[in-house]
C-alpha cells in the first residue's frame, strides 16, 4: 500500500472547530443521534418538479408559532443555517413540498433537509438530516444497461484494437478517471464549457476526447464499463476539489472537498457532466457503473485526510457519495454507484488505514439514518498476503470462516455475502445490494500453475454467487513497479506474451470451460466444482509467507 507524505507549512486552524464538533458527538467511537429531535423525516422524494418530504412525530414539539420550518443545507452546513424551503403547520404527520430547482442556483437535488421550530425567537433543530432518495425520478437520459456477465478485466487501452478483449470474451472492464486530468481552469485553452446550477465549469477537451474514444471502443465490443473516480488534485482546474484536511500532502488520491462551497458546487457539476457525457445517448459512450474512490478505508493511501477519526473520514466520504450518487442518478436512472473498500476486514496491515468492516458499518449507519438509497459495494478480495499464490488454500491465521476473520478473500467471500444479507444492509426494495469484485489479481511470481488455478477458482466461485455482479481481474499486463513486490498480476507478460492464466481465463464462461476446470482441478488436487459447491476450505499453517 502506498502511504502519503505530509508537506510542511499548511495551517489547519480553520478546521479545529470542525474536528471538535465531530468528536463531541462520538461516544466510544460510535456516532449517536443527538437528543431532543422528536420529528422524523420519513422520506424526501422527487415528484414532478417538486420535492415532497413526509414528517412524522409522536408528539408535536413546542414552538412559538406552531410551524415547522424545513431547511435545505449544503452538505458542509449543520443545523438550521441553510435556506428555508418550506413552512408548514406542525403536526404528527404532515407533508412539506418545495421546488426541486434542478440545474438552477437554488437546486435542492444534493442538499440535505432538516426540520426546525422557532422557540424563544431562535430556530431549534428537531429532526435528523435527510437527503432525496429517488434522484432517478428526474432522469432524462436513462439508458438500458449493457449487462453481459461478470467476466471482467482491467485492460490496456491498446487491447481494444489488439483484439485481446474480444479473444478473452471479456464482458466488463474497469478503468480509472482522474479529476485533475479532466477538470480545467477558466481561460485554459482547449476546454469544454459546462453550465450547471448557474455557473460555468470547464473540462479538458483533450482528456475528455481520450475517454470518449476509449469508452466507445469498449462499448463497440459489447463490453460494459465501470469507471473509478480518483482525485489526485494539484492542478488549477481541480485544486478546489481537494478536501482541506487533505491539502498539502503527496498522495495517490485525496478526499473530496465537501467542506467548502466552491468544492461542493464543483463536485456537483463534475458528477452531472460525467453522467450526461457517458449516459449512452450523447454520442460519447456509455458508462453503466461508477465507483467513487478506491479502497477508501485506506486513509493514508486512497482517500487521504489528515484525521485518524473513523467518523470524520466516513462522514466526509458519505457527503461526497450523496452528491455523486444523486447527480449521476438524476441524469441516468440505470447507473449503479459503488463505494470501495479493501480486503482488510478485521486486521490492518497499515496503521493509517481503517478496518474495512468498521468503515462499511459506519457508512451504512449514515446511509440508513439520512435516507436509504441503492448504493452498491465494490470489494477487493485479494489474497493475504497480496502476493500469496494460492487462492484456494490461504493461511489459517488470516483467512477464517467467521465475521471476525482478519481478511476476506475469495476463499471466504461467503462471509461478506452473508454479512450483506443482514436486514440493515438491504437496499430500499429489501434486496441484497449489488456487489462488484472490482479488483482482484493473482501473482505468477511463484509459478504460472498457481496463477492459472487461482484465476479459475476465483472466477468460478464468483460465478456461483447471485449477488456478485462483477469479477474484475487485475490486470491484463504485468506492471514493472508491482513486480518489484512479487505482484506479477498480469495474465500477459511485460512483452505482451500470454501466460497460461490468459488461456484459462479465456476458456472460463465459454463452451470450453470444462477444460479449464479440469486443468485447475489437476493443479489443486481436487475437483474444483466439488470444492466450490461444498465450500471445501483448505488452509495452511504459519503466516502464509511463501519463500
Amino acid at each position: 500500500m502506498r502511504a502519503c507524505k505530509r508537506k510542511i507549512g499548511k495551517s489547519w486552524k480553520g478546521f479545529a472547530a470542525l474536528l471538535m464538533l465531530t468528536v463531541s458527538v462520538i461516544v466510544c467511537g460510535k456516532n449517536v443521534q443527538a437528543a431532543g429531535r422528536p420529528v422524523s423525516i420519513s422520506f424526501c422524494q422527487i415528484a414532478g418538479g417538486n420535492v415532497n418530504c413526509t414528517l412524522t412525530a409522536a408528539s408535536v414539539p413546542s414552538g412559538d408559532d406552531g410551524k415547522y420550518y424545513i431547511y435545505a443545507d449544503e452538505v458542509f452546513q449543520d443545523g438550521p443555517v441553510g435556506t428555508v424551503v418550506a413552512t408548514v403547520d406542525a403536526g404528527t404527520s404532515v407533508t412539506a413540498s418545495f421546488p426541486l430547482g434542478y440545474n438552477t442556483a437554488d437546486s435542492n437535488l444534493s442538499r440535505k433537509f432538516l426540520v426546525a421550530v422557532k422557540r424563544g425567537g431562535q430556530m431549534v433543530q428537531v429532526s435528523d438530516e435527510h437527503y432525496i432518495t429517488n434522484p432517478e425520478a428526474n432522469a432524462a437520459f436513462t439508458t438500458g444497461r449493457m449487462n453481459r456477465g461478470i467476466k471482467g478485466l482491467l485492460p490496456e487501452v491498446s487491447a481494444i484494437s489488439g483484439g485481446e478483449l474480444k479473444d478473452l470474451g471479456i464482458q466488463q472492464v474497469v478503468y480509472n478517471i482522474y479529476l485533475d486530468e479532466i477538470c480545467a481552469a477558466p481561460g485554459e485553452a482547449g476546454t469544454i464549457p459546462f453550465a450547471y446550477n448557474g455557473q460555468t465549469y470547464y473540462f479538458s477537451n483533450g482528456r475528455i476526447t481520450h475517454y470518449d474514444q476509449m469508452v466507445k471502443g469498449f462499448n463497440n465490443l459489447g463490453i460494459q464499463v465501470t469507471m473509478v473516480v480518483l482525485n489526485r488534485g494539484g492542478t488549477a482546474g481541480s485544486q478546489d476539489l481537494v478536501h482541506p484536511l487533505a491539502a498539502g500532502a503527496e498522495c495517490p488520491s485525496y478526499a473530496l472537498n465537501v467542506e467548502e462551497s466552491g468544492g461542493v458546487n464543483h463536485l456537483k457539476a463534475v458528477s452531472a457532466f460525467l453522467g450526461q457525457r457517458y449516459c449512452g445517448k450523447t454520442g460519447n459512450g456509455q458508462i453503466d457503473n461508477w465507483i467513487l474512490g478506491n479502497e477508501v478505508n485506506a486513509r493514508t493511501s486512497w482517500w487521504y485526510m489528515n484525521s485518524s477519526s473513523l467518523d470524520v473520514n466516513v462522514s466526509a466520504y458519505v457527503k461526497a457519495f450523496r452528491i455523486f450518487y444523486n447527480e449521476l442518478k438524476a441524469v441516468n436512472a440505470n447507473v449503479q454507484v459503488y463505494n470501495s473498500i479493501d480486503q482488510e476486514w478485521g486486521r490492518k496491515s497499515n496503521p493509517g488505514s481503517f478496518l474495512a468492516k468498521d468503515y462499511l458499518d459506519q457508512f451504512n449507519y449514515y446511509m440508513n439514518r439520512e435516507g436509504n438509497i441503492d448504493w452498491g459495494l465494490s470489494y477487493h478480495p485479494y489474497n493475504s498476503p497480496l502476493y500469496d499464490p494460492y487462492a484456494w488454500n490461504g493461511p489459517a491465521v488470516w483467512v477464517k470462516q467467521s465475521v471476525s476473520t482478519p481478511y476476506i478473500t475469495m476463499q471466504n467471500i461467503n462471509v461478506l455475502i452473508d454479512y450483506m444479507h443482514q436486514g440493515k444492509f438491504l437496499n430500499p426494495a429489501g434486496q441484497v445490494r449489488s456487489i462488484s469484485l472490482a479488483e482482484i489479481g493473482y501473482t505468477s511470481y511463484f509459478g504460472t500453475e498457481n496463477q492459472e488455478a487461482s484465476v479459475a477458482y476465483g472466477y468460478l466461485k464468483a460465478a456461483t454467487l447471485p449477488d456478485v455482479d462483477a469479477f474484475m481481474l487485475f490486470r491484463l499486463k504485468d506492471d514493472a513497479h508491482e513486480m518489484e513486490s512479487k505482484l506479477n498480476l498480469g495474465i500477459t507478460n511485460l512483452d505482451g506474451s500470454h501466460k497460461p492464466a490468459y488461456d484459462i481465463y479465456k476458456q472460463l464462461g465459454t463452451a470450453g470451460e470444462g477444460a479449464a476446470k479440469a486443468r485447475a482441478s489437476e493443479i489443486i488436487g481436487m475437483d474444483i466444482d466439488q470444492m466450490i459447491r461444498d465450500n471445501v476450505v483448505w488452509t495452511r499453517g504459519g503466516d502464509g509467507v511463501v519463500q
